[in-house]
Order: structure tokens, then sequence, then C-alpha cells
């Protein structure tokens, strides 16, 4: 592995693309498990260090030269037929504009509607928050849970109603422990070290999911945050949900993409054993 310092702008998808990695999901996933607890991040922050993964295997793959020169020389002969096949025709110039407008506003026509057919949330193949997740200031050291206080009514995927499992609204401000629970504030330096966190929310979570409310309250999601009034931002570091995995996708999982995940297993084998089960697995 290797070190780089990021730098403001920096985010996970583009250092994956600066250093040709498969996607931003391997970089962050490698960084998280390899680095010290403190310097877990969900985005880079200016000023830290991240560790690059150098194996080939995470590597994306590079698109051969020559069948691009290939592509270009086709795409090339084929503009000239076609322009040797337009030299031919003779068209009234009327009717080659009236057709040439015709075409831009059908395909116009066409780009407006695969742009609203694409238009997806942002929370799409994102998880719910419950109140066993827990979540980091990029000022703070600490990772507090969360502390459910907007209801008592809804839980994620917990039929038998365990608290830990309550679903986290827009309104939930407080978290486990409630004094200082992000120990010690970035922004408070002194001569004897940062001072204690004085965490101060300021209005409610935002990014939530509106189309999915708790007694007329947004869920949070992933990607939610809230800012503190001292200056910090809060974003969630863990959903705290169990995801299960069945066999089939067991099987169908790249070994050396999972070794990133989990580097003390062997991944292999690992597949053998569950080859014969019905047995579902929770991370």
């Amino acid at each position: 592995m290797k070190n780089y310092v990021t730098q403001k702008g920096d985010t996970f998808s583009s250092l994956a693309r600066q250093f040709k990695l498969k996607n931003e999901g391997i970089l962050k996933t490698y960084h998280n498990l390899h680095c010290p607890p403190e310097d877990v991040m969900q985005e880079p922050v200016p000023g830290k260090t991240i560790l690059i993964p150098e194996d080939p295997q995470l590597m994306a793959e590079k698109i051969e030269p020559q069948n691009m020169a290939a592509s270009s020389q086709e795409e090339a002969t084929e503009n000239v037929g076609s322009d040797e096949g337009d030299s031919t025709e003779e068209t009234p110039q009327n009717e080659e504009q009236s057709s040439g407008k015709t075409e831009q506003q059908n395909d116009k026509e066409e780009k407006e509607d695969k742009k609203e057919d694409s238009g997806s949330s942002p929370h799409e193949g994102k998880y719910f928050i419950v109140q066993k997740g827990t979540v980091q200031c990029n000022q703070g050291f600490k990772f507090p849970k969360f502390k459910v206080t907007s209801h008592q009514k809804h839980y994620w995927n917990d039929e038998e109603g365990n608290a830990d499992y309550l679903a986290v609204t827009e309104d939930d401000l407080q978290f486990d422990p409630a004094a200082q629970p992000f120990g010690q504030c970035k922004l408070k330096p002194s001569s004897g070290g940062y001072l204690p966190c004085a965490y101060a929310p300021a209005g409610k979570w935002q990014k939530t999911y509106e189309k999915v409310k708790v007694m007329g309250k947004s869920c949070l999601t992933e990607i939610s945050e809230l800012m503190c009034s001292t200056g910090g931002k809060i974003t969630i570091l863990k959903h705290g949900q169990q995801s299960e995995v069945g066999k089939s996708q067991v099987a169908k999982a790249t070994t050396q993409e999972q070794q990133v995940y989990n580097p003390v297993v062997d991944f292999d084998e690992f597949k053998e054993d569950t080859r014969d089960t019905d047995q579902l697995y929770y991370s």
C-alpha cells in the first residue's frame, strides 16, 4: 500500500479514478479497515492520510489502444461513405433544413426523456439508520450511537421490537453517550490539548429521505448529515442494520475483492464450507 495526503476537493470517487482503482467502495473500505480508528472516514478530510491499495486485482481494467484505433477507423470509413452518398443526392435546400430541424427536435426530446428516466434518488441503494448505528464528526475523535427520542413505534428489520433497531428520524438529535459524545473538539485547541466536545446541533438532520416518514418525520439514510453549531459536520459511520448474505451471493462473489473487506478470512475455503448449506450469514 501507499500513503496519500488528501487535498481540498478530493473525494473517494476522484481518488479511485486518480489511482486507477475499480471503484470508490474498494478504496474507502480498504482505508477504513487498515487505518487507526481515529482516521476512519466517510469522505476524505483535507490534510489526513489515506491508505491506497496497490493490489493489481483491485485496479480498473485498461482499454486496449488497438481496439480504440480500429473503432475510430471504422467510424471514419462510415463517415466518408456517408459523405459520398450525400454528394450524389439532390435534395431541395428547404427540405433539408426542415428535416434537420425535425431531427434536432426529436433528439432533444429523446435526451429529455432519458434524463427523466435515469433520474434516481441519491438515497437509492442506501440503508436506513437504526438506533445502534454510529456517527462521526469531522472535528471529533469518538463515534457515539444514536438515542431515538422522536418515537417508539417503528423498527427496521426487527420483528421483535428490539430498541436497537428503532428507525432514526430527522428529529433524533441525541447520542449515546449524551455528554461529550465526540470526545474532544479539534476546533478548540489549547495549550493542554483539545478541549472537550460541546455538541450543539444546528437544526435538524439534512439530506433525509422525505419519501419515507415515521409519524410525519423523515427517516435518515447513510448520506444524511447534521451540522454542529461549533462548526463540525456529523455524518453516518455505520447504519447499524444486519445485512444478510445467502449462499448464492457467496458463490458469485470475487475472492480477491472479498479479501479486501475480510483480510483474515480464506474466502475460497468459506465458499466451500457454505456450498452445501442453506444458512444465512450475517455481517
